[in-house]
């Protein structure tokens, strides 16, 4: 059997439940069984690529942000309708088939003295924790994973979540310094082993988390910037360093996106991002976007409005939605964004500048923009002014981290890019998920009571 058949075949018994060889959720993390490295590493990286960064949970806060849209009769999950069931599959996928296979790894790792398929753990666990307190705020954090030791695991502060995520990073660069003689290899889909790209990624998530809390109670900004530079200066250093899952493009094989966007979804992209880009003239449109089949054009479906022709509407451009693209997940442009945002805190606009551009130039170079365009584009939107400099960083930075779940984080927390109620919209813009219904029924907490447009504790006014 074909080897990237074989991982995709157990990953696709970890999200279902089976292959109790692979995955038990009430089996103890910290008792690893036999099972090796290797076997735990792949699947791992496939759905916490695949299920977590881009699935279901990320189609949703693409409509959030205005990237994504359904082209269906509202109330939709793009107009904010949603019911606490309909988060059922992503908590699952991100405790049971994620950070208990991660965990199991770590241990597994750790046992056999294999420090550098632990780091990898930790810091994989570091970018789950992440995203699963950001969207849903406090979560089970220190009593997840017992299984059958305990059922109804209290709820962490987020705060705390933070801390853990800095420490998980931090242990992880630990292990790697300790120049593990075993090296993952094919195994390895993301990095092939290659460990100074997985501490470049550490430090990266690391500047990530601590921008994150610039206006998080009892936080300062200059210090989270400080933080963040500093961690900066071990991290991503070119595109080569992307965080990426590579797909073969044969069938069953096909990139997330690709299928995400295949007619049967009704998935197509939203005026807001494709007018935005139109707006400002910017050449990546062409690489980004596809034409609307039936028109030539490019056009986005406005949110909440009627149902159109599905062929009137633009996808995504091959770079993105090809087969046998690149599932972009962690990129080198998002480094230089955090380093031009927090330079911006630190230094001012003209300080940020220079950053800042070099940040436009990494995605656009990725992309193929020819030298011309990027020189025009870079006269009319290369200039930060102290009035532009913040809501100009994140526009681009929205820009060059497409499909990325973190846009939604960064505009809660900066405001920009502007984002405003859709059309037919049912609350005004959400900040976060709801809890599902099955830890609702299961795991009784106070904090299940929230709406989706109450904050998370660092997304302050």
């Amino acid at each position: 059997m074909n080897k990237v058949i074989y991982i995709i075949a157990i990953a696709g018994c970890l999200l279902a439940g089976g292959c109790k060889k692979f995955i038990d959720v009430n089996k103890d993390p910290n008792r690893p069984s036999s099972v090796q490295e290797p076997l735990i590493l792949a699947p791992a990286e496939l759905v916490v690529t695949q299920s977590l960064y881009a699935g279901n949970v990320s189609t949703i806060i693409q409509e959030y942000v205005q990237t994504m849209a359904l082209n269906q009769p509202v109330p939709n999950s793009g107009t904010y309708f949603m019911v606490q069931s309909d988060m059922n599959g992503d908590w699952t996928v991100l405790y049971a088939t994620c950070l208990n296979n991660l965990a199991r790894l770590d241990s597994v790792a750790t046992l056999n003295g294999n420090t550098n398929y632990a780091a990898i753990a930790k810091i994989l666990e570091a970018f789950c924790w992440g995203q699963g307190t950001d969207l849903w705020g406090d979560i089970p954090y220190t009593q997840a994973l017992a299984g059958a030791g305990n059922y109804t695991p209290v709820y962490d502060k987020q705060e705390d979540i933070y801390k853990g995520i800095q420490q998980l990073l931090d242990d992880a660069i630990a292990d790697i310094a300790k120049q593990g003689v075993v090296l993952p290899g094919d195994d390895d889909y993301l990095y092939k082993g290659d460990m100074a790209k997985w501490q470049k990624l550490a430090y990266t998530l690391k500047a990530r988390f601590y921008m994150h809390l610039t206006k998080a109670p009892g936080y300062n900004a200059a210090t989270q910037a400080d933080l963040a530079l500093q961690a900066l200066d071990k991290g991503m250093a070119a595109n080569d360093d992307d965080l990426k899952f590579p797909y073969q493009g044969i069938e069953g094989q096909e990139n997330i996106w690709f299928q995400t966007f295949l007619p049967g979804s009704t998935f197509i992209l939203a005026s807001g991002f494709v007018d935005t880009l139109k707006a400002r003239n910017d050449p990546r449109l062409t690489y980004m976007v596809k034409p609307a089949k039936e028109t030539g054009l490019y056009t986005g479906r406005q949110i909440g409005s009627a149902p159109g022709s599905l062929e009137a509407y633009s996808r995504p451009s091959d770079f993105y939605q090809g087969a046998n693209a690149f599932n972009y997940v962690v990129n080198y442009s998002e480094a230089l964004f955090l380093k031009a945002e927090a330079t911006l805190i630190k230094s001012g606009f003209a300080a940020a500048q220079p950053i800042y551009q070099q940040a436009i130039l990494s995605h656009m170079t990725k992309l193929g923009v020819t030298s011309g365009a990027i020189s025009t584009y870079m006269a009319a939107r290369g200039t930060l002014t102290a009035a532009n400099a913040l809501q100009r960083i994140m526009e681009e930075k929205a820009t060059a981290n497409f499909l990325s779940v973190e846009n939604f984080t960064d505009w809660r927390r900066t405001g920009f890019p502007v984002i405003k109620k859709v059309l037919n919209g049912s609350s005004e813009v959400p900040r976060r998920l709801l809890y599902p219904q099955v830890e609702v029924i299961s795991n009784p907490q106070p904090q299940q009571s929230a709406k989706l447009t109450d904050r998370v504790w660092w997304d302050q006014q």
